[in-house]
This record gives structure tokens, sequence and C-alpha cells, in this order.
């Protein structure tokens, strides 16, 4: 089995640059609120669903605390300025014993480089060797930049409305050709 809570792997941007997939950690706060300040209104609005800026103590405790069991979360990191920072997160939790519910967030900087390909191919490493069969994830309609992640990913997909949410349903059980 893959020990989540200690994963890394190196990988590459389409730019070239090399940038660290990585388990999330607890003092990894500082560096996902610095990576919310650099997102734009629509980049929060397609992540949660409402503009916002702040978040209480129990979503900032929900975000922060991984068990890496049910709740899987990573995040990239790639050196700006000399430091590691991180650019972008997904993580999954399990909502059903087969199934759990993928979300994603990439700096606007840094959108379009390859890096939500990057973390859902990893979440799939993860995902399968813990036995789950299905990633659903929940989006705008507007949100092509996600629906179009979950269509290039290479698993079998499925989408349908509901309430004014697009949702979109994952098959891992396939090989990924292109990841």
């Amino acid at each position: 089995m893959v020990d989540a809570s200690n994963y890394s792997a190196a990988e590459q941007l389409r730019d070239g640059r090399a940038v660290e997939i990585r388990a999330q950690r607890p003092t990894d706060l500082e560096g996902l609120r610095n990576a919310l300040r650099r997102m734009s209104e629509e980049t929060i609005v397609r992540r949660f669903f409402a503009p916002r800026r702040s978040f209480t103590p129990q979503e900032v405790a929900s975000f922060i605390d991984i068990d890496f069991s049910r709740h899987v979360a990573l995040v990239a990191d790639l050196l700006l300025e000399g430091r590691p920072q991180i650019v972008g997160a997904g993580r999954y939790i399990v909502s059903s014993p087969e199934t759990a519910e993928v979300a994603f967030a990439i700096d606007d900087d840094f959108q379009h480089r390859g890096l939500g390909t990057l973390l859902i191919k990893h979440l799939v490493l993860i995902a399968r060797a813990r036995g789950l069969r299905q990633f659903v994830a929940e989006m705008l309609p507007e949100n092509t930049a996600m629906l179009g992640l979950m269509r290039k990913s290479g698993l079998e997909l499925t989408t349908h409305r509901d309430h004014g949410v697009l949702r979109a349903h994952a098959q891992l059980r396939r090989a990924v050709p292109h990841l």
C-alpha cells in the first residue's frame, strides 16, 4: 500500500520546470494561505462555489487536519524566488467504500501548465492502491478547466447536471494511458 502521508514525487511542468507533488503537511497552513491570496476571485469561486477570502476555524481545520486514510491531500511545490512555494493542491475525501470526492485549486499563474494533470495522476495512484474505484467531482457548469482536466485524465468519465451543479464520475479501474 502507498504511504500517502509521506508521499513525494518529482515531476516536470509542461515548460520543463521541476515540481514536487507531495503530501500536504500540517505546517503548510501559511503556504496554502499564500496560494489562496494569489488566486483570482474567479478561481476561488470555481473551487468553493462562492467568493471567499476567509474561512472559519473549523473549515481551516478540515483543510489542514488530513488523516491520509479517508482524506488525502497533495500539494504542488515549485521553486519560486529561491524557495519552494505551494502553487496548487488536490485532494480527495472518501464518501463511500469505493468512491471519493475530488477537488483541485491551482494558482492562477500556473494554470494550464500541467499541474492539475500531475495532481490527478498521483491522487489516482494513491486511490487505486487503496481500493477506490471512482472519483466524483462537483463543479459549476462554467468551470471548463476542471471539466477539461477530468476529460483529459484518460479515466472513463460520465457527467450530469444536478441543481445547477455539474457532477463528473471518473472510473479508476481502467488504465490511464497518458497521465
